[in-house]
C-alpha cells in the first residue's frame, strides 16, 4: 500500500507542475522537463533506496523471478536486503542470492552437492522411521 501512496504523491507533484507551469504560465516545455525530472528523481529514490525498505517495513510491493531450471526454497531478510535460496536439480547446487538496494552490490553463494530434496532427509540418515501423511482428498 505504501508503494502506491509513494507513486501517487510523485505523480501528483508532476501533474501540479504541469498544471502550474503549463496552464498558468504557458510554459509547456518547461513544465514537461520539470515534471520529467520529478518523476526521474522519484524513480531513482524508489529503485535505489525505498523499494526494499517499503516491502520489509511497511508492506510494499516487490517482484522477484526465480531463474529458469531452479526451484525456490526459502527467502529471508538480512538487514534491509532480501536473500533468496533456490535449488537447481540439474547441477545439484543451491544458490543464495542477495537482492540489495538498486541491485548494485549483490551477493551470490553457491553450495555444491547440497541436494535439499533428498528422499528421507535427516530422518533417513539417522535411521528413524518416517510417517507418511495421508493424501488430501
Amino acid at each position: 500500500m505504501i508503494t502506491y501512496l509513494y507513486w501517487t504523491v510523485f505523480f501528483g507533484v508532476a501533474l501540479a507542475i504541469m498544471a502550474w507551469f503549463g496552464m498558468k504560465l504557458q510554459a509547456w516545455k518547461t513544465a514537461a522537463v520539470m515534471a520529467s525530472i520529478v518523476l526521474l528523481i522519484g524513480w531513482g529514490a524508489y529503485y535505489f533506496h525505498f523499494q526494499q525498505l517499503f516491502v520489509k517495513s511497511w508492506g510494499g510491493v516487490m517482484s522477484v523471478k526465480v531463474p529458469k531450471d531452479e526451484v525456490h526454497l526459502a527467502a529471508t531478510w538480512k538487514d534491509n536486503n532480501l536473500w533468496i535460496e533456490n535449488y537447481n536439480p540439474k547441477t545439484n547446487t543451491c544458490h543464495f542470492r542477495e537482492y540489495s538496494k538498486g541491485n548494485l552490490l549483490e551477493g551470490h553463494v553457491k553450495i555444491k552437492n547440497c541436494n535439499p530434496q533428498r528422499a528421507g532427509g535427516a530422518a533417513a540418515a539417522s535411521g528413524q522411521r518416517q510417517i507418511k501423511q495421508p493424501a488430501a482428498q
